[in-house]
């Protein structure tokens, strides 16, 4: 095994404490000015990752950045006490301790992001993760389709917090975007927002159900005006989950919202993000079009479950020059 370091200034940064978005009055006005065009987006998204490129040790930090933003997720119908304990267990230790040292990182803790899980996982959780100082995110409000009674999605909610939830992942009801009616979808999120209390509320809005980018952006400003404090890509359930331009059109809708109200407010993109190069690509479009604040858990995390096994392998390609097997670095 080859001896060498990652630029460490590079890839920690003294955590911030998220803020929270307090949210404005729902200005219709707003939305009726949003255009997006679908082309330039996707221009943008291409040459975005083409014309800008990370090797060597800098590559190696920005995967550790990346891992330090991952929502560690599990979401599958046999989930169990003890693969939630497992994943926790890989949350603390997320890279092996070999190949921290060898990069001469072993001594910076780092650490995912946050754990995100079911409700009724959320205690397992809370007592795996217990003194580490990392979260647990919980889905809620009858994920993934989110077609449940009002009342059945906010005691879902209430309930994830009284377990020991500090994030909780909300849907949105896609009909109240797909038919335009855009108080139902702010009065809903706030209501949401209103049950978590100081309990950070992350917006998921379902994009590939939504049919058009402007739909996405205007989306983006409801739940933003109505008091997310983060906004979701994907429940990972949906025929498409994230991709770069819907992310482009989500993260310039955070930009003008922080213009015009002084609030920063967090992007998540989730599903289908299963590569190093993937989440490299993320970093740099928050980089980007947000910049250097949106390179920490604060504002920024990545939802995923594989991703972190191929970080791990491309960490270990840049230590030892070969590839390992995928079973060299086990996930729950």
């Amino acid at each position: 095994m080859r001896t060498t370091s990652v630029d460490k200034p590079a890839t920690v940064r003294p955590p911030k404490k998220p803020g929270r978005n307090s949210g404005t009055p729902l200005d219709l006005g707003w939305l009726k000015q949003v255009a997006v065009n679908r082309s330039a987006a996707e221009r943008r998204t291409t040459t975005l990752t083409a014309r800008r490129t990370v090797k060597k040790q800098w590559q190696a930090a920005w995967l550790l950045k990346a891992v330090s933003c991952l929502d560690l997720t599990t979401l599958a119908g046999d989930d169990t006490p003890m693969r939630v304990h497992r994943l926790c267990a890989k949350a603390r230790h997320p890279v092996r301790a070999d190949l921290l040292k060898a990069m001469g990182v072993a001594d910076l803790g780092i650490t995912v992001g946050a754990v995100c899980v079911y409700p009724s996982m959320v205690p397992h959780a809370v007592h795996a993760l217990e003194g580490s100082g990392i979260p647990v995110a919980s889905v809620a409000t009858a994920f993934p389709a989110g077609l449940c009674p009002m009342s059945s999605r906010l005691e879902e909610i209430r309930y994830a917090i009284r377990e020991g939830a500090a994030e909780v992942d909300i849907v949105i009801s896609r009909q109240h975007v797909l038919t335009g009616n855009w108080q139902a979808l702010y009065d809903e999120i706030a209501a949401f927002r209103e049950a978590c209390g100081e309990v950070h509320l992350k917006t998921i809005l379902a994009t590939g159900e939504l049919a058009t980018l402007r739909n996405i952006q205007k989306a983006s400003f409801v739940a933003m005006m109505a008091g997310a404090d983060f906004i979701k890509t994907s429940t990972g359930k949906e025929t498409e989950n994230a991709t770069l331009p819907v992310s482009l059109t989500m993260v310039r809708a955070i930009r003008e919202y922080r213009e015009r109200t002084g609030h920063n407010v967090g992007f998540k993109p989730a599903g289908g993000i299963r590569t190093a190069k993937d989440a490299i690509s993320w970093l740099i479009l928050m980089k980007e079009e947000l910049g250097r604040d949106w390179l920490e858990p604060a504002l920024f995390r990545i939802g995923a479950s594989s991703l972190l096994t191929d970080i791990e392998r491309q960490l270990e390609h840049y230590v030892t020059g070969r590839y390992s097997a995928q079973y060299r670095h086990p996930m729950p």
